[in-house]
């Protein structure tokens, strides 16, 4: 089944999340937040938290959470599903299929965060559709679902009037995405920096980033070396002074970080810098202001290491991903 889209949006968008006993907390508060604080920057939103009988939820933090039944909630703009951290067979209930098949004849969009996926596959709202979830799940969502092709690693995906999201803050990821889309980059910007987050992470993007796919530093001599660099990417870094840091040789601290990182410490300081320098670069930044906060000799040293590392130049970096936009199928 495919949801109805509606011909005319409402003056006011209606942002219609569904959550139910064991939602994950941050699946709804973050989207709903997003929503809200556009409201400040010529947004248009009404957030309104429903599930399927109405009244509290549980969620996960174990805060009850009040809700609005679906039954006569009306018409949205956008209704999106939040997820949970329990097993999916422990809230498919079939009092919250009913609802969001309900839901899905009276919105213009349909959502989904994390888990909440699972929830519009049950539905048969995925079938044939491109569709993501978080990446512990995507395996048992292609499993369970053979009709629905997964992405496994995007951020979100949007097909048709579809969008999934994968976990937790990519839920923010989608909902400025979704700003974006209906009230232009400008808008969605100062959203994102009102809420302190960084606009810069496309549906395109790997749900891993660089930092979060290394190794992790196990000794406490390579944890404060890191700690050192990332608190600190303008310092003149060298092996010598970072050994020094440390209290080590240079010749030992290069071993730690082979073994345990894979790299050495120069090449920690040039991954720092380049995501720092991608950081600033999302947020606004010029190229020489970005290259200075970064630690980078010149703008020209910066421009050679992102042609090196991603074969564009800063200024097309800054073209290409300071906007939000989905994977478009």
């Amino acid at each position: 089944m495919k949801p109805a889209g509606l011909s005319a949006v409402p003056s006011l968008r209606r942002i219609g999340i569904v959550v139910f006993d064991g939602v994950k907390l941050l699946d709804f508060s973050g989207p709903a937040e997003v929503f809200v604080e556009a409201n400040q920057h010529a947004g248009d939103y009404e957030v309104v938290v429903l599930s399927p009988g109405g009244g509290d939820v549980m969620t996960s933090v174990h805060a009850r959470l009040g809700t609005e039944p679906v039954a006569g909630s009306g018409r949205f703009d956008t209704v999106l599903v939040a997820g949970s951290e329990l097993a999916p067979p422990k809230f498919l209930t079939a009092e919250l299929i009913e609802a969001v098949l309900d839901l899905s004849t009276r919105t213009r969009r349909l959502a989904s965060v994390c888990t909440g996926s699972f929830v519009l596959a049950e539905a048969g709202l995925l079938d044939g559709r491109v569709a993501t979830t978080h990446w512990k799940f995507t395996a048992d969502l292609a499993h369970r679902y053979p009709t629905i092709t997964v992405d496994d690693d995007a951020i979100f995906v949007r097909d048709g009037d579809v969008y999934s999201s994968a976990g937790v803050v990519a839920g923010i990821d989608l909902s400025l995405a979704l700003v974006e889309e209906d009230h232009g980059a400008e808008v969605a910007r100062r959203t994102a920096q009102g809420l302190l987050v960084y606009m810069q992470r496309g549906g395109g993007q790997s749900q891993f980033s660089a930092s979060l796919q290394g190794p992790i530093a196990r000794s406490s001599v390579v944890r404060k070396v890191t700690d050192h660099i990332r608190g600190n990417p303008r310092l003149p870094h060298t092996v010598s002074s970072l050994a020094e840091h440390a209290n080590v040789s240079a010749r030992h601290l290069t071993r730690l970080f082979r073994d345990e990182l894979a790299t050495t410490p120069a090449g920690y300081v040039a991954t720092t810098r380049f995501e720092v320098a991608c950081d600033r670069l999302n947020t606004g930044f010029g190229v020489a202001q970005a290259a200075q906060a970064a630690g980078y000799s010149s703008a020209e040293v910066m421009r050679r290491a992102f042609v090196a590392r991603i074969g564009i130049s800063p200024r097309k970096y800054q073209q290409r991903f300071t906007t939000t936009g989905p994977i478009a199928v």
